[in-house]
């Protein structure tokens, strides 16, 4: 009979529970996993640790589902099915093509907390987005940071109100119509507070990632290593009744098994979803180009819903800002941009000047739809692991800000918003963090500073990460939302969100539905969706598009000035126009 305090410990020569204060023996069983002699009696929530090979302090369990005093602390256990849930009437719609709001509970609010940020759950049923997509909420050590740093994967982070709050917030976000997506990190683990190592081989040694050493998915016990992180995805969808999980750097997950764990995340899912009776989907964010990813099983794919294409980011970046460093340099022309919005990637097979080398695959029409791409023009990464933490709100006017919003509502893709978007932010969100070993936190910001000193930046243009202000300086300012060019860009998004809703040619799952038009010299473009055309000026000048003999309704306008004639339209600097046409 199984105990809720079973533990797997391979490498334990000895194991003691400690719950309460009082110490209870353990004994290995099959396949080590460790089980008390005697179960404790227990009637409420109780906190507990192990004493791994006579050590005098306890250690958290590697499934703990609450840390309240940290993640070198004791665990705390905790009943995921107390919750009464009121989200009967959901109906989740699945990875639709509806708009993703990604954000980070930190900054989100002043509070900084789940609860918190249930209390503005109504501003995005305004805004008309879909799903609510939250960066990491996994027990890291100390009070904030992105999230990425977490060290157990079954807790929710006690500073965001812990695993009773995200309940709360789940089922909220249900009852006013909005999914919810979790962020989940699989591909390394924090440097601090991971014990992991103590019980099993969860991780490969000698082998790393960019950010830790990988997790051990196909070697010697890997089976029970593959069977945690299969059973943590799934408690997401169980327990908290998530809709979705978009899954972090998956290119940094090894696996040479015949079956990679991407492909059992896949069917693992659709199992779930059967047995629940309601869509479940995982996006990955990969760094590969690869449609595999998204192709279904039957043709050897790994049957995952979506995938992030960061390849329509750097088009509209460089097109709209004008910088073309680094990753930046390949994405120089409007035809790059084209190129994206009518074939998923830009690099398809193509040179990456940045990589040196060919890269990516084309994306086969017939498998892969386009609204299986996740995109945006700003989130977590590309505005955080910029030198300052700068929003493109920074730089660019607001008829540009509009022009992102337009290219990326009513793309041919799935289009992802990060928080405070929708109204031009001026906070910065720099990366931050709050290690509290002085060594660590030291470290920390040495890296980061002698990173972006390589690139050129001055040491007091680069926020100290560890410092308070900068998490500070990241927290919305939502006195803005109502105000001058802010409430303006606010409407806009508004306004786009609900017309790529009335009108269904913007959410045609076909890459055949999709035209582009261009001009490189006049830096015009035109994007047809059916009846549908979306015409940007890219230039600093007025210029003229070709429309062709068509009757033009004009659907949606960003800046004044636009003028129609026979079979042309006039397009000031910047301008984003949207028109329904009709054959003459």
């Amino acid at each position: 009979m199984s105990s809720n305090f079973d533990v797997w410990a391979p490498r334990a020569e000895s194991l003691t529970l400690v719950v309460e204060g009082a110490r209870h023996p353990m004994t290995q069983g099959e396949g080590g996993w460790w089980r008390p002699v005697e179960e404790p009696a227990t009637s409420e929530d109780v906190s507990y640790g192990y004493l791994v090979d006579g050590s005098d302090t306890p250690v958290p369990d590697p499934r703990s589902r609450r840390q309240p005093e940290g993640v070198h602390k004791l665990s705390q256990t905790f009943d995921p099915a107390a919750h009464a849930w009121q989200d009967e009437g959901w109906q989740s719609p699945g990875l639709n093509g509806g708009v993703i709001y990604e954000m980070h509970l930190g900054t989100f609010t002043p509070e900084g907390t789940l609860d918190a940020a249930i209390g503005k759950l109504d501003h995005l049923v305004d805004l008309g987005v879909q799903y609510v997509e939250l960066l990491p909420v996994n027990a890291f050590n100390g009070t904030h940071n992105w999230g990425y740093d977490g060290v157990l994967w079954y807790a929710v982070q006690e500073t965001y109100g812990g695993p009773a709050a995200y309940q709360r917030f789940v089922d909220a976000a249900h009852q006013k119509g909005l999914g919810v997506i979790q962020d989940v990190v699989y591909n390394h683990l924090g440097p601090s507070g991971n014990y992991l190592g103590l019980f099993g081989p969860y991780l490969t040694e000698g082998m790393s990632n960019t950010w830790g050493d990988s997790l051990n998915l196909d070697g010697p016990q890997s089976d029970e290593v593959r069977n945690y992180v299969l059973e943590n995805l799934l408690m997401w969808f169980t327990d908290y009744h998530v809709d979705g999980l978009r899954l972090d750097a998956v290119h940094a997950l090894h696996d040479e098994r015949a079956v990679h764990i991407l492909e059992e995340f896949g069917a693992r899912t659709d199992a779930c979803a059967a047995e629940l009776g309601k869509p479940l989907f995982l996006i990955a964010e990969s760094d590969l180009n690869n449609p595999r990813l998204i192709q279904s099983r039957e043709v050897g794919g790994y049957g995952l819903a979506g995938q992030w294409s960061d390849d329509f980011h750097h088009a509209v970046h460089v097109n709209l800002t004008g910088e073309t460093e680094g990753y930046y340099l390949d994405f120089n022309s409007v035809g790059a941009l084209a190129k994206v919005l009518g074939k998923g990637f830009f690099h398809n097979g193509t040179y990456s000047s940045f990589r040196e080398r060919h890269h990516g695959r084309e994306i086969d029409p017939v498998r892969v739809t386009p609204l299986q791409l996740v995109v945006c023009t700003q989130n977590h990464d590309q505005i955080g692991n910029r030198a300052a933490g700068d929003r493109i709100s920074a730089t660019l006017n607001p008829a540009q800000l509009a022009q992102a919003a337009v290219l990326n509502i009513l793309g041919p893709f799935t289009p992802m918003l990060f928080m405070g978007e929708e109204y031009g932010a001026s906070t910065p969100w720099p990366f931050f963090t709050s290690h509290p070993e002085p060594e660590l936190g030291k470290a920390t910001a040495e890296g980061r500073l002698k990173e972006f000193e390589r690139m050129g930046w001055r040491p007091e243009d680069v926020p100290n990460p560890q410092d308070p202000e900068t998490f500070a300086s990241a927290k919305l300012d939502w006195n803005e939302l109502g105000q001058g060019h802010h409430a303006d860009l606010f409407s806009t998004y508004r306004d786009l969100i609900r017309l790529r809703r009335s009108r269904p040619e913007l959410r045609d799952a076909d890459f055949g539905s999709v035209s582009v038009e261009f001009d490189e010299d006049d830096r015009w473009i035109v994007l047809h969706r059916g009846s549908t055309a979306v015409l940007l000026n890219l230039s600093d000048r007025m210029v003229s598009v070709p429309v062709g003999g068509v009757d033009a309704e004009v659907l949606l306008a960003t800046v004044e000035g636009v003028g129609l004639l026979a079979d042309t339209v006039q397009l000031p600097a910047h301008a984003s126009l949207v028109l329904s046409l009709a054959a003459a």
